[in-house]
């Protein structure tokens, strides 16, 4: 008899956070998290895919922010879209190529339609999607197009501007 085990967290290097597979309900408790009241930190979830030329283009503007607001109320989390089958093979490698820092999560829902409203009633399911959230400021926002580095910057600088 064989028993397979399968890994659903890596850690990609000492210096990159761990990628983990999560199922809806564990991004609703992120996204819950990011919705406390009086929270003054602003969340930024990215939707992408490694496939998904539009997504791959963005992610380094995305990191470099990360990077420049690096010590302050920031935080960017990227939730990959791929198949969960994919996820030692093609998102674990992609991290690394891209040398992406930030927290990644894989969201093992194949079936959108079950969950794609929840995340946002007007998402269509498009991608590079994402939402940016500052309780404190009242700012809550669904972007369903790519973003440069500049936009993102316009978005974000001034809710955590004291």
């Amino acid at each position: 008899m064989i028993t397979a085990i399968a890994l659903v967290s890596f850690t990609v290097s000492p210096d990159m956070p761990q990628a983990k597979v999560i199922k809806f309900n564990q991004f609703q408790s992120l996204e819950k998290g990011a919705n406390t009241a009086g929270n003054d930190t602003t969340y930024i979830f990215n939707f992408f895919a490694t496939w998904c030329k539009p997504c791959v283009h963005e992610l380094p503007g995305f990191e470099k922010l990360s990077a420049e607001y690096k010590g302050q109320k920031v935080k960017f989390t990227f939730i990959s879209l791929d198949f969960a089958k994919d996820f030692q093979d093609k998102l674990i490698p992609f991290i690394k190529d891209k040398n992406i820092k930030s927290q990644v999560y894989l969201l093992d829902e194949p079936d959108y339609n079950s969950w794609l409203d929840k995340v946002d009633k007007s998402w269509g399911g498009s991608i590079p999607a994402s939402i940016v959230i500052n309780t404190k400021r009242h700012y809550y926002k669904f972007y369903e197009t790519e973003m440069s580095h500049d936009e993102l910057q316009t978005i974000i600088a001034p809710l955590i501007t004291q």
